[in-house]
């Protein structure tokens, strides 16, 4: 990808958060990226690396698998090349929207999921309800040859009141402001893979309520 065309992807993405609060982009990143990446989750995953997912935080943290089934594992600077040319270009993406929308957006927090066969995430929004932090969601998917009957989409409930889904396909990433967007992972049929992030905000920010 050139950089006038990785610029104009990120210009876009800024663009559609401002208008609709969500952006879908198809090839986000490079296939040989999310090839490497797909293939260090599934190494973590046979060394026992990734955990059952938990919902809520302190003392109201729990692992319920009827409403959250995948297994989890965050990533953390300097842990392979891949992760870091990810984290790199999330950084890139973040950088673009404080410019385009003056989120304040300090950092970024990802980590790796992936959702056995016959797993889900219940319907949910992303903002824990005593920590505004987590501003924005992105979420990149690292599956090849996904087919429909795989199952596993992301479905989006919109303010228009359309509800979209989104077929985990490798390379794609979605992009949605995470105390606006509810949001649930439909049952897999196979392993599904993605790494799931947000860009965290310093205090609050009023621009993130009137968008």
């Amino acid at each position: 990808m050139s950089i006038d065309t990785h610029n104009t992807l990120l210009a876009r993405i800024v663009d559609d958060l401002a208008e609709h609060g969500w952006s879908l982009q198809p090839l986000f990143a490079p296939q040989t990226l999310t090839a490497k990446l797909a293939e260090e989750c599934r190494t973590r995953a046979a060394q026992g690396e990734l955990t059952p997912a938990s919902i809520g935080r302190g003392v109201a943290q729990a692992v319920i698998e009827g409403v959250r089934g995948d297994r989890i594992d965050w990533l953390e600077a300097g842990q392979s090349v891949a992760c870091d040319q990810y984290m790199a270009l999330l950084d890139e993406l973040r950088q673009a929207l404080n410019f385009g929308l003056y989120l304040g957006l300090e950092d970024c927090e990802s980590h790796f999921a992936l959702y056995p066969p016959g797993a889900f995430y219940l319907k949910h929004l992303d903002r824990f309800r005593d920590d505004d932090r987590r501003a924005v969601s992105v979420v990149l998917y690292l599956n090849q040859d996904w087919q429909p009957e795989h199952g596993g989409a992301l479905r989006l409930y919109l303010k228009s009141g359309e509800v979209r889904d989104v077929s985990p396909v490798a390379g794609t990433l979605v992009v949605f402001l995470s105390a606006e967007m509810p949001h649930e992972v439909l049952p897999t049929t196979c392993d599904r893979l993605s790494l799931t992030g947000w860009f965290r905000r310093r205090g609050d920010n009023p621009l993130l309520s009137t968008m």
